[in-house]
């Protein structure tokens, strides 16, 4: 069991944020659900599988569900088109489906909207949360991520390994799921380096997440203002500003997933110059909500935020990270997370 899985099962009780006014929820009951009658899920993405990052974590724990759960998957990607999202998520809620699960703060205003009309049907909600002091909403189970407690670890290692001094992020957009990277990551960079320069750039494209020329094209204006580090926060446009970084040498800090390992097996030269990512452990996440879903224990009708000190967060420590990253950073990365799991030192976060 993963620190994450046997943390949070331990300590359901005191992650859970119940809105309302203080009310006990009352966990789903649990039905029998077996091989032969499978609980049926529909996971409907935002956009599409392939990003290397943030949709293929979530895939990830859809797959890991139908190999040790008695769970039937079906992904559903209506691309990056907006204006197929919220039909994409009411066909789901209509269909033949137990769970209907989606994520990021694009897709909660249609969860809120779909989820009182459809009462018998459960719905996840990850990366965002809806307001559950409107009610209604007994039917979904929120959960999103203190992304910022990991970034902090990765602008540290960041800026003690440096050697211009200035880092770089590329931000899909500025909402605030995306500025908790950047919040943890700026602050965690100033520990190591008071004297950091810090850049950011938004893409400001019409599909920002899925524009990897205009990820380029923002990293290599970085570069060229001195950065030697980079950090995209942009899904798939942080593909292109990786291979920029990959172009001229630089270093890159990938997001969501462990971006290097994930880029070994088809571009060593990637992998090479990804020095640590900051994980946002979804796959597991919902691997685990669905077990508690199965079981009966899943708290439908509230919100967890979950960080650093449940494992749902980290950066990634594999041999990349041991090559590029020096051995006495490693070990004050390691005291720096201590500090922050004990709580002496506190991040910012941009969440409540």
């Amino acid at each position: 069991m993963t620190k994450m899985m046997k943390t949070l099962t331990q300590s359901a009780a005191a992650l859970t944020v119940v809105a309302g006014m203080g009310a006990a929820v009352a966990p789903a009951t649990a039905q029998t659900y077996t091989k032969e009658n499978p609980l049926k899920v529909a996971l409907v993405l935002n956009g599409t599988l392939g990003d290397k990052s943030f949709f293929d974590s979530a895939q990830r724990g859809m797959d890991q569900a139908m190999k040790e759960l008695p769970v039937v998957v079906k992904t559903i990607e209506p691309g990056y088109d907006r204006s197929k999202w919220q039909p994409a998520l009411a066909d789901a809620a209509d269909g033949d489906y137990d769970v209907v699960i989606t994520g990021t703060f694009d897709m909660a205003p249609y969860v809120a909207e779909l989820a009182p009309q459809y009462p018998d049907k459960k719905f996840i909600l990850f990366d965002d949360t809806v307001d559950y002091a409107k009610g209604g909403f007994d039917n979904v189970l929120s959960v999103q991520y203190r992304t910022s407690t990991a970034a902090y670890l990765a602008g540290y290692a960041a800026a003690k390994v440096s050697k211009t001094g200035t880092m770089g992020q590329i931000l899909g957009t500025e909402g605030s799921v995306i500025l908790e990277f950047v919040v943890g990551f700026e602050q965690g960079a100033k520990a190591a380096n008071p004297n950091a320069k810090l850049l950011r750039a938004t893409v400001n494209s019409a599909n920002p997440f899925s524009d990897p020329a205009k990820g380029k094209e923002l990293a290599l204006a970085q570069i060229q203002q001195g950065a030697d580090v980079i950090f995209p926060i942009a899904g798939s446009t942080g593909i292109g500003a990786l291979q920029a970084v990959r172009d001229a040498k630089k270093l890159g800090i990938g997001v969501d997933s462990d971006q290097a390992v994930i880029f070994s097996a088809t571009d060593q030269a990637q992998a090479d110059v990804i020095l640590t990512s900051v994980e946002k452990r979804v796959g597991e996440s919902l691997l685990l909500l669905l077990k508690q879903t199965l079981d009966g224990t899943a708290k439908y009708g509230t919100s967890s935020i979950l960080g650093l000190q449940e494992g749902a967060v980290g950066i990634s420590e594999n041999k990349y990270y041991d090559a590029l990253v020096p051995e006495d950073v490693r070990k004050e990365v390691k005291e720096q997370e201590a500090k922050i799991v004990s709580g002496e030192i506190k991040v910012e976060t941009t969440m409540n």
